[in-house]
């Protein structure tokens, strides 16, 4: 083979290696992908499969739903609670899917999608502790909660409460079988969840709920097209009938909004 022929066989194939890295870098770059934050220790609505080890729940099959139905690929990152609002602010992820009560405090620093679960506080102690029975009875108490959430907000304004603060629902429900509080106070399907797990053998759930709290998906402030394009993927999950499918999963019921 002469110089001249082989010389022409290596621009050939410096050409073809060129064009396969631009397709290559092309693709890569219109691939559409959804950080979403989420604290997965908020069963039914985010938790590690002990088996599997994936994040999985309510709000994990809600997420990648709605990825899916707008083209994403959605990728989740497991955070403390509390560092989920300022993960958006610094742009680490995209949206928060955690079981997020849309409240006017939190809609001055993210936008919240349309209400996608409608939930509320109430209290659970243990199954021999009769002297708890609604919100009035836990006035100086020692109450566990999980920090940065709307339950930890209510317990503060218990008049002479000790409220002990935890990363996490289960590190809450553990203090409590140990004796360490009196009671926890967190959102009715999470302390349902967690009695169901549980058998009813160590706990049990009292009063009404405090009030009634909606959750939402949560962007940046400033990202009202990601925000909209949410919305509009959740109008259509639930006209083609993938959100009532996932609403019966986890809590084995039609879904009321």
């Amino acid at each position: 083979m002469s110089k001249k022929i082989m010389s022409l066989l290596i621009i050939v194939v410096l050409i073809a290696s060129f064009g396969l890295a631009g397709c290559s870098k092309e693709g890569a770059s219109t691939a559409k992908v959804l950080k979403v934050g989420t604290d997965a220790g908020f069963a039914p609505f985010e938790f590690q499969d002990e088996k599997s080890k994936e994040y999985v729940g309510f709000d994990m099959d809600l997420i990648k739903a709605l990825g899916k139905q707008m083209g994403y690929e959605v990728q989740i990152q497991n955070m403390n609670f509390d560092g989920l609002i300022p993960g958006l602010e610094v742009n680490s992820i995209d949206a928060v899917a955690s079981g997020m009560t849309i409240t006017e405090a939190r809609k001055q620093k993210v936008n919240f999608t349309k209400p996608y679960y409608q939930a509320g506080l109430t209290i659970v102690v243990k199954n021999d502790n009769n002297a708890i029975k609604n919100f009035k009875d836990l006035e100086g108490k020692k109450i566990a909660v999980q920090i940065g959430t709307t339950g930890a907000a209510e317990a503060k304004k218990i008049k002479d409460a000790q409220v002990r603060e935890f990363n996490n629902a289960p590190e809450a429900f553990m203090e409590l079988k140990a004796g360490g509080v009196d009671a926890v106070v967190n959102d009715k399907p999470v302390n349902e969840y967690y009695i169901a797990q549980s058998g009813s053998k160590d706990a049990k759930a009292v009063g009404e709920p405090l009030q009634a709290e909606e959750y939402g998906i949560a962007v940046a402030k400033k990202n009202t097209e990601l925000a909209g394009k949410l919305d509009k993927a959740l109008d259509e999950l639930k006209k083609n009938g993938e959100y009532e499918k996932i609403y019966v999963k986890w809590f084995g019921k039609k879904p009321g909004i």
